[in-house]
């Protein structure tokens, strides 16, 4: 399994699944991210958090634990 945390920098993925529950996962939808939807890593900063990425033509950065619970291909 390939979260978004596992994705490298330049790299579009497609979001597969969304893991996690109740109030973490509608924030993470609530955020632009779910089924379907393209995701563009631009850039992770130096410790690898957070990680910054492109979602629904608008820029993101989101904590690796959140990351981790978005499935990807």
């Amino acid at each position: 399994m390939k979260t978004l945390r596992d994705a490298k920098i330049g790299e579009t993925v497609k979001v597969v699944k969304l893991h996690g529950e109740g109030a973490v996962k509608r924030r993470i939808m609530d955020m632009g991210i779910t089924k379907g939807v393209s995701v563009y890593v631009r850039k992770v900063a130096p410790l690898g958090d957070p990680v910054e990425v492109t979602v629904r033509n608008y820029e993101l950065s989101l904590r690796k634990a959140d990351a981790e619970m978005v499935e990807v291909e």
